[in-house]
């Protein structure tokens, strides 16, 4: 099985981006993020509705560093400590070697490849350092920008699942992407 740990917590840097802890100081980028019906509308969560709720969230994401259960990054700019998103290996299966990751991006940052970038990083540290063996993502079959950065990196899609998952009042469709080391 996986030995996982995440102490020291471990920054990434690519080309344009740094990927850095998620802290208390990200509150307002957060809850931008959580709280954007456009942003979540692809995530099958609550709206954040106040700040307390963007703080619990990034508690919770301190929670599965800490436990090593799972790690999720901030997205920024070399050079400049906002926010733009939060990328992760936020459910880990260490008994099967395999991760799921998912990502988000402030609207006003989408289209300019950093997603495409960040998931690089995030695979590579998946592959090279945690040592996984698969890596998958799950995603909304009508969250076509999603697929086209996962196909971009190499992610190949596995699965549509048929009213999989029950929220708020309806089934929804998934699709399962992922990606085999091959090293």
């Amino acid at each position: 099985m996986l030995d996982i740990n995440f102490n020291p917590f471990p920054n990434l840097e690519t080309d344009r981006l740094f990927l850095r802890r998620v802290d208390k100081n990200d509150v307002n980028e957060v809850f931008a993020l959580r709280s954007d019906a456009e942003t979540m509308k692809y995530v099958p969560r609550p709206l954040v509705t106040k700040n307390e709720e963007a703080l619990d969230h990034i508690a919770l994401i301190d929670s599965k560093i800490e436990s090593n259960e799972g790690i999720n990054w901030a997205i920024t700019m070399k050079g400049s400590p906002k926010l733009l998103g939060i990328i992760g290996h936020y459910r880990i299966k260490p008994e099967h070697y395999r991760s799921e990751i998912g990502y988000m991006l402030l609207p006003e940052f989408q289209g300019k490849g950093i997603i495409s970038e960040a998931v690089k990083a995030v695979v590579e540290y998946g592959f090279n350092t945690m040592h996984l063996h698969s890596i998958e993502a799950i995603i909304d079959p009508d969250n076509i920008a999603s697929a086209v950065v996962l196909e971009k990196n190499n992610f190949i899609k596995e699965a549509h699942f048929k009213e999989n998952e029950y929220y708020e009042g309806r089934f929804l469709d998934n699709i399962i992407y992922s990606l085999l080391n091959k090293k």
